[in-house]
């Protein structure tokens, strides 16, 4: 049996924190298998997985105390596996929140509260996963916060626009419309962190720069926050390209699906290659993101893990 006590919470944030109907609540009874018992707030919780239980109603606090309590946030809380070791992880920083522009952001699962640690610890770190596993919607967060602090003068996003040949010449517009397609999902998150009239601010101002791949050559990149997105459809050269433009005072994010390459079948990924060549590397980290960490859509994570294990068979 576990106690809780958020007497002292207000009775529109106790509201919030049960749901509708207490929707909130008996969707963690069904998870953990236990029951809720008392009034609001006051809860005895019974049952074998009580201890998991009360360590999931406190991470719901936490994040509505630093925001907003969303259904994508109850389903990635509760699909944690929160464990003890979980809990000495989060003690020591690894569940911090990210305040990027006008979101709180933090990692969902373990897998993800490590991400973002290497992200912070260190110089260069890759990241493959599936969709909808926080992997570029979280480097993206993190270089928000970066140049929010001063710690770069800006922020580069990238990534290779496969489906073109990487002769976008031949499409019609400007260069902005004609990476537009290949860059929208950064865009959008940016746009979901900072607002639109923001982020074309900075885009003008320079600060904020989204561009394709090939544009990268030949360039040394200095204080800057630079992601690759999509990395597992650039060649073993343009992996190489990429990671040798790095320069002093600067970061860099490489993130990936390795289910998802659309290069010719003769052609390696150049991200699956990095990830055996920088294996131990010093000051540079690789974080492999599962089904699991998925926070979209519950069916989200369902569809992946199909997939995983037809793979498996």
């Amino acid at each position: 049996m576990e106690t809780t006590d958020y007497s002292s919470m207000s009775t529109s944030m106790l509201a919030a924190l049960c749901g509708p109907d207490n929707r909130i609540i008996k969707q963690i009874e069904k998870h953990f298998q236990v029951r809720f018992l008392g009034k609001p707030g006051q809860w005895s919780i019974d049952g074998d997985r009580a201890a998991q239980a009360c360590d999931a109603v406190h991470q719901l606090v936490e994040q509505l105390e630093s925001g907003s309590l969303s259904q994508i946030d109850v389903e990635g809380i509760l699909a944690d596996g929160q464990s003890s070791k979980d809990e000495h992880n989060r003690s020591k920083g690894q569940g911090s929140v990210l305040i990027a522009g006008r979101r709180h952001i933090q990692g969902k699962t373990a897998n993800q509260r490590t991400y973002l640690q290497d992200i912070d610890q260190n110089t260069l770190t890759l990241s493959i996963g599936p969709a909808g596993s926080g992997k570029t919607y979280l480097a993206v967060a993190a270089a928000v916060v970066a140049l929010n602090s001063h710690e770069v003068e800006r922020i580069i996003l990238t990534r290779p626009a496969v489906e073109a040949g990487e002769r976008l010449g031949f499409l019609p517009g400007d260069l902005q419309q004609k990476v537009d397609p290949y860059l929208r999902p950064l865009f959008d998150a940016l746009a979901d962190m900072i607002g639109i009239e923001k982020m074309n601010a900075l885009m003008e101002q320079g600060r904020i720069e989204i561009a394709p791949l090939a544009y990268m050559r030949g360039r040394t990149l200095n204080d800057a926050f630079i992601i690759l997105d999509e990395a597992q459809n650039t060649t073993k050269a343009q992996m190489k390209m990429f990671l040798t433009r790095l320069g002093f005072g600067s970061k860099m994010v490489v993130t990936g699906d390795s289910t998802q390459v659309d290069l010719p079948t003769h052609q390696q990924s150049g991200l699956l290659h990095a990830l055996q060549v920088l294996e131990g590397v010093e000051d540079v980290g690789i974080c492999r993101l599962t089904g699991k960490d998925v926070v979209r859509h519950r069916l989200v994570e369902k569809i992946v893990s199909a997939y995983e294990k037809r793979e498996d068979d």
